[in-house]
């Protein structure tokens, strides 16, 4: 096939060849197009001939050849020639530069980076609305485009600068990267790359670096223009790099934005999302992935656009003033973030130039089995780059606190999910797939070194060891991981009825004896509220009022345990309904008939967030030994639980009892570290959470009568199904 045969055929890797002025000759793509003129700086013209399809061309001795270098400044060696197109399309004639008398915008060596780390992904590829300098010094407005796509046999972009055609802009192959300048594309215009793949099959591909798609269920990447938002989190920034996380309070509150109140923008949902967040005293908003997905009830976890955020909300500087807005509110603000996996929309990133390039090339690992998806082949150079890009990409330009990382452990072991035969060891035998480690450690290490202060957090379900070890040691280096055994074992506890729970203490010793094994998350999140598991309310067993009464001890266990907390939303009031992405959250429970339960429930969240910001006891030593004393466990006859949680850099100290069964218990000795006057700061059963009002009339005296192994001990009334937590007064000597 000769060149204009490959070029009319869509697969021309090098059309800047043919098209443009060579020897003499210039040939342009004007679909359309019923003639017109080229016109030469000089205001010389000469007519276009019709070829073939959309290729005209015209006669012009003194255009030996075009060719402008990456500078956009015009070679010694190269003649100045400057011109355009006076296009007749019937009904109107309009002025049309031509793509190919602009030299590349990357060079070489920025071309082949992209492989090497994420530095240059997110200035080589992608749209890009800028002007280009001609020979002559004239300017022109347009946009350059870039996407990589090695293996096709030819890439065209396409959009609202060309009605959507597909054959007036091929683009040029270099180094495996396809540019072109698109003369008069503009911001807000619309595109696409049409690309022939390596099999000969023809896809639409939205553009894997787009800043900005259409809303779905539409699929376009549109030209987004450097952001010009004006953030104001300074100060919070600054404090952020000078803080220890591990050390810090951290509550998080888990969002969906679409339902947790329908209908809402990013900037409505900025004020109404800070006002009851930080009156519930979270440290922290944890938002379910914005990046853009095509298909809403994935809840963001099946990505389209990896650094676009959803349109669902508005545009990328909306979201900005959301974020922007919880810093200035003294919230944090973490986005969950998915690098294991990718849909298999036409669209989107599979086979996307006719191989298996974001995926693996292997069948036996290509797929993720558990959501239909591909996964990411980590071991290829340019995949990591994109990914680790985009992670930087949220960090740079939305200031996240913070990344949780999804389904850590479908990365780190080739068997994930797969049967016998269904997967391919490593060389070395192992189901341990290093490509993902190596990625996961070159992902903390750039956070950490880039964003100091922003946490990375993984979701990681099984005992892989060393998750939030630093990479140094061998580790992984996250700041934290959720410890989803502790929401398992709590929750079968908790669930099991009173009766039946002798023997099951053992269950929670194990959370509480390994709290330091890692650094952890303890995460009563939107997995365990969907697809009939029901919700914190209905697992509890006993009538509606035991099960309040449940649900109260549950989140005081969660707050007191070492380990940082995460609660989905409509679980701080309560919320019996199972969460549905379509309904969202059920607020008019808090004014129905149960109305008083469910705004107990949600005052005892805010006062658990305020006495653990003001306790460093219950959060500086959630990942040292020294910052938990256990009192008892062996307790199964009565349900009991008793541990002091301590600062291990001063003397603050609090002792948090749970009776987790049916009785009263009004006079239970338990040993506590030191002797006089202990106050009660928390009592679940209180009247103003709605509880039975039993309680110590504000504090006890602990007496020089050892127990438990203590030196001092204290007669103590426990409610049932409940927790009271106790200070020393300060006159106490600790």
């Amino acid at each position: 096939m000769d060149s204009i045969a490959r070029l009319l055929a869509g697969t021309h890797p090098s059309p800047q060849t043919v098209l443009g002025a060579h020897d003499g000759i210039v040939r342009a793509l004007l679909p359309g197009a019923r003639g017109g003129h080229i016109v030469s700086s000089d205001g010389s013209r000469e007519p276009l001939r019709h070829v073939d399809g959309p290729l005209f061309t015209a006669d012009r001795p003194d255009f030996p050849c075009t060719g402008v270098p990456r500078t956009d400044l015009p070679r010694a060696d190269l003649p100045r020639t400057d011109y355009w197109f006076s296009v007749d399309y019937g009904d109107v004639t309009v002025d049309v530069d031509d793509p190919y008398l602009f030299g590349p915008r990357s060079s070489a060596a920025e071309r082949v980076a992209i492989g090497v780390g994420p530095d240059a992904v997110v200035d080589v590829l992608g749209a890009f609305a800028r002007h280009r300098t001609t020979v002559s010094g004239r300017q022109v407005s347009g946009v350059d485009f870039a996407v990589w796509a090695p293996n096709a046999r030819g890439v065209a972009v396409f959009g609202d600068f060309d009605a959507w055609g597909a054959q007036q802009y091929p683009m040029s192959r270099r180094d495996g990267v396809w540019e072109l300048f698109v003369p008069g594309a503009s911001v807000g215009d619309r595109y696409k790359y049409r690309v022939v793949g390596a099999d000969g099959l023809i896809r639409d591909k939205a553009d894997p670096l787009a800043h900005r798609t259409q809303c779905p269920p539409e699929t376009a990447s549109i030209v987004d223009a450097p952001s010009q938002y004006s953030w104001s989190d300074t100060d919070w920034i600054t404090d952020r790099e000078l803080a220890d996380p591990v050390r810090r309070p951290l509550s998080v509150y888990e969002v969906h934005l679409g339902s947790w109140r329908p209908g809402l923008d990013y900037r409505r949902a900025a004020h109404l999302l800070a006002d009851h967040v930080t009156e519930l005293n979270f440290t922290h908003l944890q938002l379910l992935p914005l990046t853009e997905h095509p298909y809403g009830p994935s809840w963001g976890y099946q990505v389209g656009s990896f650094f676009a955020p959803t349109a669902r909300f508005g545009a990328p500087d909306d979201l900005r003033y959301l974020i922007d807005h919880c810093h200035r509110r003294g919230l944090g603000v973490i986005l969950d973030w998915v690098p294991a996996h990718f849909p298999k929309d036409p669209f989107a990133l599979g086979e996307f130039d006719g191989t298996p390039l974001y995926e693996h090339a292997d069948p036996l690992r290509r797929e993720q089995p558990d959501w239909g998806t591909y996964a990411f082949n980590l071991g290829r150079d340019e995949v990591r780059s994109f990914l680790l890009a985009s992670a930087r990409y949220w960090c740079d330009e939305f200031h996240v606190d913070g990344l949780r990382v999804d389904a850590v452990a479908a990365m780190l072991y080739r068997d994930y999910s797969r049967g016998p035969g269904q997967w391919r060891p490593a060389p070395d035998g192992s189901h341990r797939n290093e490509e993902a480690v190596d990625f996961l450690r070159d992902l903390t290490d750039m956070v950490r070194g880039d964003h100091p202060g922003v946490v990375v957090i993984a979701e990681e379900s099984t005992a892989w060891p060393g998750v939030t070890s630093p990479t140094a040691d061998g580790g992984l280096g996250f700041d934290f991981k959720w410890d989803l055994g502790w929401m398992h074992r709590t929750l079968d506890y908790l669930g099991t009825e009173p009766a039946h729970r002798g023997g099951q203490n053992p269950a929670l010793l194990d959370s509480l004896t390994g709290a330091v094994r890692e650094r952890y998350v303890l995460p009563l999140s939107h997995d365990e509220m969907v697809h009939g598991k029901g919700t914190l309310t209905t697992r509890m067993p006993g009538d509606d009022r035991a099960r309040a009464d449940h649900v109260r001890a549950l989140l005081a266990y969660q707050w007191a345990h070492p380990g940082k907390n995460l609660l989905f939303m409509g679980q701080e009031f309560g919320q019996v309904g199972e969460w549905s992405d379509h309904l969202g959250v059920d607020w008019g429970a808090l004014h129905g008939d149960d109305g008083p339960v469910h705004r107990g429930i949600a005052r005892l969240v805010g006062d658990l967030g305020r006495l653990m910001r003001a306790r460093p006891a219950l959060y500086r030593g959630d990942a040292d030994a020294a910052g938990l004393d256990i009192l008892d466990t062996s307790d199964t006859e009565h349900a009991v639980v008793a541990f002091v949680r301590c600062d291990p850099d001063g003397d603050d100290l609090v002792a948090c009892l749970f009776n987790f069964s049916d009785d009263d218990l009004p006079d239970y000795r338990i040993g506590l570290p030191v002797a006089g006057r202990w106050r009660e700061i928390l009592n679940t059963a209180a009247l103003d959470y709605r509880g039975s009002g039993v309680g110590n009339l504000g504090a006890v005296h602990a007496y020089p009568q050892p127990s438990h192994g203590r030196s001092a001990s204290a007669w103590v009334a426990l409610p049932a199904r409940s927790s009271v937590w106790l200070a020393p007064d300060d006159d106490v000597q600790h």
